[in-house]
């Protein structure tokens, strides 16, 4: 459980820098050399992890609230922002990563609005998104929270890889549904699923018109570690047999001031994840402008003709890298005809 005054200040922004770096200092967990040494990085780097919603209370929240576990600490260094811009390194086991509440959980990080930018142009099927999701959130080889299509818009044009996540729409028809309340819409544009609230009663699925929802039939095989911790609708893990599950935009990574697993894991740079109020998204290697991104590269929404308003984007899949037969690499000729298929290609 996160003290209320944490909650507070991760979602109002309002710790004064000075006292953050000054207590940071103190306790020598940062040297101001550092400080100003990573301050002084490249914009690329900075805005790297300032597009990280919450990192910049993270570091203040974690000092104040005593929430440090120097002993636990394996050396590993991890960066967060603070909230005037400062880049600070620190020990990973120093941060406080513990679980919200429900109810943090459920308001969503102050003064942010989550996107995500799909580039097609990159995308080659490596399916590298796919195992680091379902890495990270324990998911069995049968259920897939990130779903990979060969698309065709017509038999005058070429094939290309198409991504689908949840697209945690901003008039979302599965919350709408939802008899008990256990999907909901964040503040932050994150809709998300409380397991512990979820009967199971599939509403949800039916309604959801982009198909990115799965029922959880059976029990999540977790580290013996994730079992300790409490619940929360943010981390998703554990999760439960007989309840819905979804991608849930990695708000306990954003948390933490890191990026998604599905950003960090795709080796072509395919997804930008980053706050559309700070009109920056990143794919952990180079930072654009969210806006003019979107505006150079004709950006466009999946089906937003049915008025759902997702919050992910996707740019054209002009000018491709690669080949899409490239992505039938180290896959079965069984599921290579059934890509085909749905892509409406004869050999």
């Amino acid at each position: 459980m996160v003290h209320p005054f944490c909650n507070d200040l991760i979602a109002t922004f309002k710790i004064e820098n000075m006292q953050i770096h000054k207590q940071a200092l103190e306790m020598g967990k940062v040297e101001d050399s550092q400080v100003n040494k990573e301050a002084g990085n490249s914009r690329r780097n900075f805005i790297r992890y300032s597009v990280a919603a919450g990192a910049g209370s993270l570091l203040g929240a974690s000092l104040l609230t005593g929430k440090i576990n120097a002993e636990e600490s394996d050396g590993e260094k991890v960066k967060v922002l603070t909230t005037d811009g400062r880049l600070v390194e620190v020990e990973k086991g120093h941060l406080c990563c513990e679980p919200v509440s429900h109810e943090v959980a459920r308001h969503g990080i102050g003064n942010k609005k989550m996107v995500m930018v799909i580039d097609l142009s990159k995308c080659r099927n490596a399916r590298e998104c796919v195992k680091g999701c379902q890495k990270m959130h324990y998911l069995p080889e049968d259920i897939e929270w990130i779903k990979l299509f060969l698309m065709r818009d017509n038999e005058d044009t070429g094939p290309y890889w198409f991504p689908k996540p949840c697209l945690h729409c901003n008039n979302p028809p599965c919350v709408k549904v939802c008899p008990v309340g256990a999907t909901f819409k964040r503040s932050d544009g994150i809709v998300l699923i409380d397991n512990d609230r979820c009967i199971g009663c599939k509403f949800c699925m039916a309604a959801c018109p982009y198909s990115s929802r799965v029922f959880n039939w059976k029990e999540p095989k977790i580290e013996p570690h994730e079992l300790d911790k409490n619940y929360s609708p943010e981390n998703s893990t554990p999760g439960k047999v007989g309840t819905v599950g979804k991608c849930d935009f990695c708000p306990d990574m954003v948390r933490q001031g890191k990026l998604p697993s599905c950003v960090t894991s795709c080796p072509n740079g395919v997804f930008y994840y980053g706050d559309e109020n700070l009109d920056t998204v990143t794919n952990g290697s180079e930072t654009l402008r969210f806006k003019k991104l979107l505006n150079d590269r004709t950006a466009y929404r999946f089906m937003e003709e049915l008025g759902t308003e997702p919050s992910v984007y996707y740019l054209p899949p002009t000018n491709r890298l690669f080949d899409y037969k490239v992505g039938f690499n180290d896959i079965s000729e069984e599921e290579i005809a059934l890509y085909k298929k749905e892509a409406r290609i004869e050999d």
